[in-house]
């Protein structure tokens, strides 16, 4: 259990500490083009993935909070049930940190802050962070893992 927790627990620090670079360096809506294609940037995302209900005036931090809470929690019984399954452990372990590094943001600022920005020309995907990379990636695991595992009836 305690390699799982360990993953989690740097991609908490990585994704906090990127974001305490950020809001240092950086004004809100501030940009620093990279590349033709990359950005960093920061913004405040107050709602869910893509600023899913960022307008709804103030309900979906507490809604999203505990979405993540209980997450959290069932994420940390199948890393203990399952331990011995390591795509799927890395998978979760991803997740995790993900998200209780959003949680912790959402909890201490009102917000989540992104700041990585690619786009291409008029094309733009939305600015997102290193706890948003890592769910992403620990979905994946989990997909790539359900699928080596034969059906069960």
């Amino acid at each position: 259990m305690r390699k799982w927790l360990t993953i989690s627990a740097i991609v908490i620090a990585l994704d906090l500490y990127t974001k305490h670079l950020v809001q240092s360096a950086f004004q809100y809506a501030e940009h620093l083009t990279v590349t033709s294609f990359f950005d960093v940037v920061r913004y405040h995302n107050e709602g869910a993935a893509f600023s899913f209900l960022a307008d709804a005036g103030g309900w979906q931090k507490w809604f999203f909070s505990g979405i993540s809470l209980v997450a959290i929690l069932v994420i940390t019984y199948l890393l203990k049930k399952h331990q011995n399954q390591k795509l799927f452990c890395t998978g979760l372990a991803l997740v995790l940190g993900g998200a209780i590094g959003n949680l912790y943001d959402r909890l201490t600022l009102g917000y989540v802050v992104d700041f990585l920005h690619f786009h291409y020309q008029a094309y733009a995907w939305p600015a997102f962070n290193v706890a948003d990379s890592a769910i992403c990636v620990g979905v994946a695991l989990l997909l790539i893992d359900s699928f080596k595992k034969p059906p069960t009836i």
